[in-house]
């Protein structure tokens, strides 16, 4: 039984722990985009709520966000546990989470935290390129092409997007600290937060994770 989070910056290597994580452990990978999308999809009532706030361009209140996040995990395929993804991502949030499960006589095991230096984040993040053509990617450093600006499967032109351009970037990472670092503290104040180090490579930050989770 593992009930976790997992909290990390743009280009922390989230998604590629997240799957690991759920490998090893067996347990579903429940990320807010993922279950939004789904409840929009199939039309249930808080997908259409969600779907009104959308539309007119506006957040989607904490509170339905509670709601369509604790509904989910309520399904049958949670019951052994849960690696959450997005959420919470406010205080309100975390409170809320915690009577939810705390009705169900449960609790959130462990808080993983990877971390990694902003000027890190920087470089991977502006380092992304993506084929015009066939979507394939790359990064100049970490995995650069055969031949500069050229895609190595079909030839097309290497872009950077523009939500990878420095500007944004760095904008992003700041909206995600300013976020995230209440949560960090309402999660260091109730002692389940695990710290790990981002930067160490994929395979060490798993043994980390691993090992902060206990096995």
């Amino acid at each position: 039984m593992l009930r976790t989070i997992l909290l990390g910056p743009p280009g922390a290597g989230k998604g590629t722990q997240a799957a690991k994580i759920v490998e090893k452990y067996k347990i579903p990978h429940i990320s807010t985009g993922d279950i939004f999308r789904e409840n929009i999809k199939q039309g249930t009532e808080l997908g259409k709520k969600a779907q009104e706030y959308m539309n007119k361009g506006e957040l989607v209140p904490d509170s339905l966000v509670v709601e369509i996040a604790t509904d989910r995990l309520t399904k049958d395929d949670c019951k052994d546990g849960f690696l959450l993804d997005g959420f919470p991502r406010t205080v309100y949030q975390a409170e809320k989470l915690d009577e939810f499960l705390e009705s169900l006589g449960s609790k959130i095991d462990k808080v993983i935290d990877i971390a990694v230096e902003k000027e890190e984040l920087m470089s991977r993040l502006t380092g992304r390129r993506v084929c015009k053509a066939c979507g394939a990617s790359y990064h100049v450093v970490n995995i650069p092409p055969k031949k500069e600006g050229v895609c190595d499967v079909c030839g097309g032109p290497l872009i950077q997007r523009d939500d990878d351009n420095a500007e944004t970037v760095a904008n992003r990472i700041e909206v995600y600290e300013a976020q995230t670092m209440p949560l960090i503290e309402y999660y260091e104040k109730a002692g389940n937060i695990a710290h790990i180090d981002g930067a160490t490579g994929l395979d060490n930050v798993f043994a980390d994770i691993v090992k902060a989770l206990g096995e």
